[in-house]
């Protein structure tokens, strides 16, 4: 995984029983995903930190076996065959993650979910539906925004300055609805806010009627959030302050569970 710090440069192999190389194939293909998918060599070279003859040998290498694709233009794309591998670990991520959300839909009786980011939009991977029968956007294999949804914001609070500027450039900011936050301004304002209280809050945003309450994974990736939504009739000021602890310990143990977080983390 990448490290939440953004700097950008390759870490050396994390223990004795590293593969550098490896470590810095599987680290290019998160800068070209964090990049929407495409990327030119340059470009890849001033997020890496490496030489560009070593990232065209890495990059021609995963272009043959179909990893990565070279457009017309030159630049390159994540290619088909990593499709196969996303749909095998996604069903497998929902196995895991769904004991850990069943907890808290149980507890609070709202549906709880666990999304990630997937390119610039976040994808619903997993739910544990809650005792109240109600269709909402949050279903598994949805997608959304990430500026208008609790777990979007969630995991955009946590990231460098231009990767959450990369992200809104490229999708855009579209009001959904008449609460969607379209300026850029307010809207650092808001991830400064779920920065400094720890989680994050969609009022209305994506859907009218409709708030949740997100905290993203910590760990080495914050490119995963668990929430919990209902109408607003439901999710009062009251269930939100009986939510938070909950969703943030349901956060830090999937990301254990999911080898999110380094071994020093844990032992700190």
């Amino acid at each position: 995984m990448t490290s939440g710090g953004g700097d950008g440069v390759l870490r050396a192999a994390r223990g004795p029983g590293g593969v550098q190389s490896i470590e810095r194939v599987f680290e290019l293909l998160e800068t070209m995903a964090d990049a929407g998918g495409v990327i030119g060599l340059s470009q890849l070279a001033s997020q890496s930190g490496l030489p560009l003859p070593t990232i065209h040998r890495l990059v021609r290498t995963l272009v043959d076996l179909g990893y990565v694709r070279q457009e017309p233009s030159r630049e390159y794309a994540l290619g088909p065959r990593l499709v196969r591998l996303g749909d095998i670990s996604s069903g497998l991520l929902t196995r895991w993650a769904t004991p850990y959300l069943q907890r808290v839909a149980d507890a609070l009786g709202e549906s709880t979910n666990l999304a990630i980011l997937d390119g610039d939009q976040i994808m619903y991977v997993a739910q544990a539906p809650g005792s109240h029968s109600m269709r909402m956007f949050t279903e598994v294999g949805r997608r959304a925004q990430a500026h208008c949804t609790a777990v979007g914001k969630a995991m955009l609070a946590q990231m460098p300055a231009e990767k959450v500027e990369g992200i809104l450039r490229r999708s855009g900011m579209p009001a959904l609805t008449e609460h969607t936050i379209t300026d850029r301004a307010q809207f650092a304002q808001e991830l400064a806010l779920i920065r400094e209280r720890g989680y994050a809050v969609d009022e209305g945003e994506q859907e009218l009627g409709v708030r949740c309450v997100a905290v993203a994974l910590p760990g080495n990736s914050t490119r995963a959030a668990t929430s919990i939504s209902g109408p607003l009739t439901r999710m009062t000021d009251e269930l939100l302050q009986r939510a938070v602890p909950l969703l943030t310990g349901t956060a830090t143990a999937l990301a254990e569970e999911l080898d999110l977080v380094d071994t020093s983390e844990r032992s700190a």
